[in-house]
């Protein structure tokens, strides 16, 4: 049976993306993107819940977050989520969950309204399977 690792979200950069590079010199931009809920209660009081996605860039895509992005863009991402662990000072077990983004489009006024997702000039990350980034499995990334 097939399965699917798909993720898509909009939403506004808690802070400038954080660049690092690889020893190979494979650039790595990331950054937490807030994703906003509104609803009503059963009560009929509105609320406003905040998700905070962290967002894992690489290469030339990284580059361009770098570049452009900045606290509060509005940014579109789609990738696949991946968790991966290491072993922090104390020796314990960390895990973390993060959107490995492999199109972004950036929204609004801020991000100036530029399409990366491979189209018109765009750019695309390249399948896993093409050398869509290193394993960060292994990368004490936090």
């Amino acid at each position: 049976m097939a399965s699917l690792n798909k993720v898509m979200i909009i939403g506004n950069l808690g802070r400038d993306p954080e660049m690092r590079f690889t020893a190979n010199g494979d650039a790595m931009a990331t950054f937490s993107v807030a994703c906003n809920r509104r609803f009503q209660t059963r009560d009929g009081d509105q609320r406003e819940e905040t998700e905070w996605v962290r967002v894992v860039l690489w290469r030339r895509l990284a580059e361009i977050a770098g570049q452009y992005l900045q606290r509060g863009s509005q940014v579109y991402i789609e990738g696949r989520l991946q968790t991966r662990s290491w072993e922090d000072q104390q020796g314990q077990t960390r895990y973390m969950t993060e959107v490995v983004g492999q199109q972004m489009q950036m929204l609004g006024s801020r991000g100036g309204g530029g399409d990366f997702s491979g189209g018109g000039g765009g750019y695309q990350s390249p399948p896993d399977d093409m050398g869509g980034g290193p394993d960060a499995g292994d990368m004490p990334f936090e």
